[in-house]
């Protein structure tokens, strides 16, 4: 199954593009995302994908600071782009107290990460990299199992306006490093392949 998108009205403002992301019914275990104005369904991920993320998840659990937590199903609201993406981890500080109980703002997260699913890889290379460095998230980590010359994982970070720089790349079986404030390096060999 592939992502389908759900078109809106063209004129559509934020605050009813949110409203209708929130009160329709979706099916039952999809993902569902506002990427650049557009409603994005797509089925759950599969399980290497479930997989690298919580391989990931595992290793930055040992260098984050106790008040930060490491969110799977977490929406992050990028309303200059039009999005409300769901990474599959963000790392944010805790809050006890939000404006919304479905998402926080995007510039609240220290780090995103997205691993590709084949039917999605296009959003997570091009339009959501472009909202995350709009919101200014520091650090973005690109797990494309689907890269033209095979599977890779690619850090950005130093975001202007909705562009990152490219900080380092790695194939998959060998090690990327995080820098501050993680300091972390991920051994991409612990990952599956497509």
């Amino acid at each position: 199954m592939s992502a389908l998108t759900v078109s809106q009205e063209p004129d559509q403002n934020w605050d009813d593009l949110v409203r209708f992301w929130e009160e329709m019914e979706w099916p039952e275990g999809s993902k569902v995302e506002i990427i650049e104005g557009i409603i994005t369904v797509s089925p759950a991920p599969a399980y290497r994908h479930n997989l690298i993320a919580e391989s990931i998840q595992r290793r930055l659990y040992s260098v984050i600071p106790p008040d930060w937590g490491i969110f799977q199903t977490l929406a992050i609201a990028v309303p200059s782009r039009m999005g409300m993406l769901i990474p599959d981890l963000v790392v944010a500080p805790r809050r006890d107290h939000t404006e919304s109980d479905t998402h926080i703002p995007a510039a609240l997260a220290e780090l995103v990460v997205e691993v590709t699913s084949k039917s999605n890889a296009r959003d997570d290379r091009v339009g959501k990299p472009a909202a995350y460095a709009a919101a200014g998230i520091p650090l973005y980590l690109l797990v494309d199992r689907w890269a033209p010359d095979g599977p890779t994982a690619t850090l950005y970070g130093e975001p202007k306006d909705d562009v990152y720089r490219p900080l380092s790349t790695a194939k998959f079986g060998e090690p990327i490093k995080l820098p501050a404030p993680f300091d972390l390096v991920i051994d991409t060999a612990e990952f599956p392949g497509t």
